[in-house]
């Protein structure tokens, strides 16, 4: 099966492929090689640090992600304080409900997503609350998060156009706790 990959974004599909027998062979213009599907799986998990906007992987995440496999994979959700404060309290949950699925949603094929979605694992999913002050310190956390390269999604409500909370696809706390250590807990 031939393929073209783009070398600045490439997030394969697994689910057809068996570890054993697998092999595509895939071609740029400017240079051939095989992929293996363990070297896809190599890739899976390097392009997991992409942004939703097309970022570079951060270099520093990804020696974090080649680590410990048995840590909790955890989803971060940042909720802005003055909605809770001004908004009703199921609106604002409603509008962290959004960005949780569409972050899980956009980034269904990684393997952390995968892992984290699981039928094993579906029944004890991690995630942290968080709260910011307002608009300025959220869309200052997506930027944050855009430069370190960790994919996540601001949710943007509609036809009003205000940022209301983010979240982050699944990562293993270790990869994206510092991040969020200055944020207090949402209550």
């Amino acid at each position: 099966m031939a393929t073209l990959l783009s070398p600045r974004r490439f997030t394969p599909s697994l689910r057809h492929l068996t570890p054993s027998r697998s092999k595509i062979r895939a071609r740029d213009l400017s240079f051939p090689f095989c992929v293996t599907t363990r070297s896809l799986t190599q890739l899976a998990s390097s392009s997991m640090s992409q942004s939703t906007t097309d970022l570079e992987p951060n270099p520093q995440n990804e020696e974090k992600k080649a680590g410990n496999s048995d840590e909790v994979l955890v989803q971060y959700v940042v909720l802005r304080r003055d909605l809770i404060d001004t908004w009703p309290m199921g609106s604002v949950v409603t509008q962290g409900c959004h960005a949780s699925v569409s972050a899980i949603w956009s980034h269904k094929e990684d393997p952390h997503t995968l892992q984290y979605c699981s039928p094993e694992n579906i029944d004890s999913m991690h995630k942290v609350t968080l709260e910011v002050k307002g608009e300025t310190q959220i869309l200052n956390l997506s930027e944050k998060l855009k430069a370190g390269g960790i994919a996540h999604k601001l949710w943007i409500e509609q036809p009003e156009n205000i940022p209301t909370c983010l979240a982050t696809k699944p990562y293993p706390k270790s990869v994206v706790a510092l991040f969020f250590k200055k944020l207090k807990l949402c209550k």
